[in-house]
């Protein structure tokens, strides 16, 4: 069996190492919640190299692509490149080719296509978690978990619900299931042959989460992994004025379209767009146990 490992090895963060901030996707419309994050990474003992960022906006865009690019891809970057909020736009800057270089990057949502792009391209180091408009919101030990990750490369165990027994070890993989499945199709997937896959989503209806998960089992995908997880799905449920006889609720889809797979299933994770956001390390081998309900992380 294939599995994905990087090609490339990051090391911990120290003490006087520097940021980047990276306003890649939508315009920043809260600076003060996107300083406040800034502010706890700093009382880590990090430092940002450019406080200042940009209020300019082109449309609903931070800025124009080049622009955004080059925040992406600055000609000294920092050990620690932090986005500073979602929505959309990252996707736009992988028509153009990607200069990667070793590092961590951290984000989600929107920011899920350039993690995978960059996973895809063989590059360690790519966090799924807080952003910097998001991190001050988060709850005490989801911070602690996140200096943890950046500064020893290890996690305690995450807990969820235990769905489908059975325990998968392989790569991890984390991702905004919108957000990743707008890339099917691109070189920009990487082999998620024999991973372990997370999903989170927010605003979806459940029909379109059905969707995506059905497009993901006629590409085939699904049924190659060792082990599936879900976050939170906040906003996806049915319209109240549904009568249930004629809708599914989000839970129902989640399992439906995932049950039959054969593979440990979990639920209810803490990560994605809800309070208690928690960093997981993209590529790194994990262990799903869908009988505990536990995602465990290998320390490398």
């Amino acid at each position: 069996m294939v599995h994905l490992l990087p090609r490339t090895t990051v090391k911990p963060l120290q003490a006087g190492d520097e940021i980047n901030i990276v306003a890649a996707s939508s315009a920043i419309t809260d600076e003060n919640s996107l300083l406040e994050g800034l502010s706890i990474l700093e009382g880590w003992g990090l430092s940002c190299r450019y406080r200042s960022v940009s209020k300019n906006n082109w449309g609903y865009l931070a800025e124009k692509d080049s622009v955004r690019f080059r925040s992406l891809h600055p000609k000294n970057p920092a050990p620690l490149l932090a986005f500073a909020r979602g929505g959309w736009g990252a996707a736009r800057l992988l028509e153009r080719s990607q200069p990667w270089r070793p590092g961590w990057l951290l984000g989600f949502s929107d920011v899920t296509s350039l993690l995978l792009a960059r996973l895809a391209a063989g590059f360690d180091g790519g966090i799924h978690g807080p952003l910097l408009t998001s991190l001050a919101s988060e709850p005490k030990w989801s911070q602690k978990r996140l200096k943890s990750l950046l500064f020893t490369k290890s996690v305690p165990d995450l807990f969820g619900t235990p769905w489908q027994n059975g325990v998968g070890n392989g790569p991890l993989v984390v991702a905004n299931l919108t957000v990743a499945s707008h890339l099917l199709g691109s070189s920009h997937i990487p082999n998620l042959e024999g991973t372990i896959l997370i999903f989170e989503d927010i605003g979806e209806s459940p029909y379109r989460i059905d969707r995506m998960l059905t497009q993901w089992r006629l590409a085939g995908i699904l049924q190659k992994l060792v082990g599936l997880g879900f976050g939170s799905f906040n906003e996806c449920n049915a319209p109240k004025e549904v009568p249930l006889n004629k809708t599914f609720q989000i839970e129902e889809v989640l399992k439906e379209r995932t049950l039959d797979l054969n593979i440990p299933v979990v639920g209810n994770l803490p990560i994605g767009h809800c309070c208690g956001n928690a960093a997981l390390p993209l590529g790194q081998t994990a262990i799903l146990n869908g009988g505990t309900g536990s995602l465990s992380v290998i320390t490398s």
